[in-house]
């Protein structure tokens, strides 16, 4: 009934009618409480009819008015009912939805978690796979010169003393693929498995490279002698530092989300040239942010081409690493290697929902 129209008793007892009709119907709370507003609310014909009394004659308001009353009643009492009724209902279904069998059988024995470090291992993994990069699993057990000599370093290279390496034995060995190496290491890298890859895989060449690595650091709140590494290595004709710093940017993405991105600045290592310390910016929990290094990368060094039967001249390459443990502290603020290693189940359960 608009604003101003004349009281019409006939036109207001339908909707009321109507209304009670669509309440006997209702089978929620929700649906109920919707009905109300329509035909009991501020816009609704009982309302506007109410209103229009005003403007009657005085002869005609007295009757008018029990019109109103009697529909009001009418409607309330059938609101209040299916009210009780629906109420009563939604109460037997969640009582019966939240019933407990005390006599089942109760698992007594805690569930415990994942750890969250494997979790990030296979969401990098998932991340190469996604750009068609093949996954590369090398042995933790690796020759001399798969991890240093194939890679650039030295006879005389600080990282192949007894301080920073694990020497397992001093003869020498022969891998599956047939290569003969000299004394046998536990992998101080995961680069290691990248010259196998180019030997045994052959060019184009798109793999990454996970894994754990060993080196003789004492555990402390950064640093542990067991950690984990995931590098990468690209070898085809006409790659350039801005194939590598894309790739990057996209992994820091996926990392650290949207707003992350990286930087280059320039460093030295044996096995890439030119080469550099990769930097990571992404907003924290605390809502800071900042320049954090992240890992290494560079172009592959010819003499590493070389070493693997490629000829510089045709085909360059880049390759990148990055610490899977520094990531995970990174992106959860953690501030101590010690929770990741101690086997506490209390620290793998924070990560249940999260991950």
């Amino acid at each position: 009934m608009a604003e101003g129209a004349v009281f019409d008793a006939q036109a207001v007892t339908d909707a009321v009618a109507e209304g009670i009709a669509k309440i006997e119907n209702a089978s929620s709370m929700e649906e109920l409480k919707a009905i109300k507003t329509q035909y009991a609310g501020a816009e609704s014909a009982m309302t506007q009819a109410s209103k229009a009394i005003g403007a009657l004659p005085k002869d005609q308001k007295k009757e008018a008015g029990q019109i109103m009353g009697r529909l009001r009643a009418d409607f309330g009492r059938a609101y209040g009912v299916k009210e009780q009724q629906v109420k009563a209902e939604e109460e037997a279904r969640a009582l019966a939805a939240e019933t407990v069998d005390m006599t089942l059988p109760v698992n007594r024995k805690p569930l415990g978690a994942r750890h969250p470090l494997p979790k990030l291992m296979e969401d990098v993994e998932d991340f190469f796979v996604s750009m068609g990069w093949q996954i590369s699993d090398g042995p933790e057990v690796e020759t001399e010169w798969y991890d240093f000599d194939a890679l650039n370093f030295g006879p005389d290279h600080p990282a192949r003393q007894m301080q920073d390496t694990f020497y397992v034995k001093g003869n020498q060995a022969k891998d599956a693929a047939g290569f003969v190496g000299s004394n046998m290491v536990l992998r101080t890298q995961t680069s290691s498995d990248q010259v196998r890859g180019l030997l045994t895989r052959g060019v184009p060449l798109y793999i990454a490279c996970p894994g754990r690595v060993f080196r003789t650091d004492e555990l402390d709140a950064t640093h542990t002698p067991v950690f984990h590494q995931v590098e990468a290595l690209a070898v085809d004709k006409h790659l350039t530092m801005a194939d590598l710093k894309g790739v990057l940017d996209k992994l820091a993405v996926a990392m650290f989300g949207p707003e992350a991105k990286t930087r280059l600045r320039p460093s030295y290592f044996p096995f890439t040239e030119p080469s550099a310390e990769l930097d990571l910016w992404f907003p924290d929990k605390k809502g800071g942010a900042g320049w954090l290094e992240w890992g290494g990368c560079g172009m592959v060094n010819p003499n590493v081409l070389k070493s693997a039967g490629l000829d510089p001249e045709v085909y360059t390459g880049f390759a990148f690493g990055v610490g899977v443990e520094r990531t995970l502290l990174l992106r959860h603020d953690i501030n101590d290697m010690h929770d990741l290693v101690e086997g506490d189940v209390r620290f793998s359960e924070q990560f249940v929902m999260g991950e």
